[in-house]
């Protein structure tokens, strides 16, 4: 299912329900269903609370989503603002001084612990187009930055502690400062 559909046709339940069934193929366990227990799952809490807060900002509750983002940010140290679309599939293994502050991101996006997703200046007007944009399947490794209004392609993959400054390709796995194509794409 690409993002487009995602925001259309799965509520929060069906969102979680994707995101822990790719968190279990990641560890190597998939086919268990999910359970109201799993909430509690270190591993897991913090997109239960990242869903929930999207799902408060869209129904109207908006206040109530910003103080679900800052509840995910005091219990892990992610800071998700409670508009940002994000399709299924989410796993983010370490939370610890994450920063999601992109345009959009897609679906089965794997991010790592010191991300930081955002604009290359101060932006407290949130302005999507000086923020990037996650397409489906990417992956990016610990400590990376990616600054500004890129894309990062289809399955592409940044290192640890790459800062992107520019758009990475589909397939494409990059690293350094400033990132550089290390393995071209499809």
């Amino acid at each position: 299912m690409s993002y487009s559909e995602s925001r259309s046709q799965l509520g929060v339940r069906r969102l979680l329900d994707a995101d822990w069934q790719r968190l279990l193929a990641a560890m190597g366990r998939p086919g268990r269903a999910r359970k109201w227990t799993d909430a509690f799952s270190p591993r897991f809490a913090h997109i239960v609370l990242i869903r929930r807060a999207h799902a408060f900002h869209r129904s109207g509750w908006r206040r109530l989503g910003k103080l679900t983002s800052l509840l995910n940010f005091g219990l892990f140290g992610i800071e998700v603002p409670c508009s940002l679309e994000i399709g299924p599939g989410l796993i983010i293994p370490h939370t610890n001084g994450i920063i999601l502050g992109a345009a959009r991101i897609g679906s089965n996006v794997t991010i790592y612990q010191q991300v930081t997703l955002g604009a290359k200046m101060a932006d407290w007007g949130y302005d999507l187009t000086q923020r990037p944009v996650v397409e489906d399947g990417a992956t990016i490794a610990a400590g990376a930055k990616v600054l500004g209004p890129v894309l990062l392609g289809t399955n592409c993959v940044i290192g640890a502690n790459a800062v992107v400054v520019s758009n990475v390709k589909p397939g494409e796995v990059v690293g350094g400062v400033p990132a550089r194509v290390l393995s071209p794409g499809n």
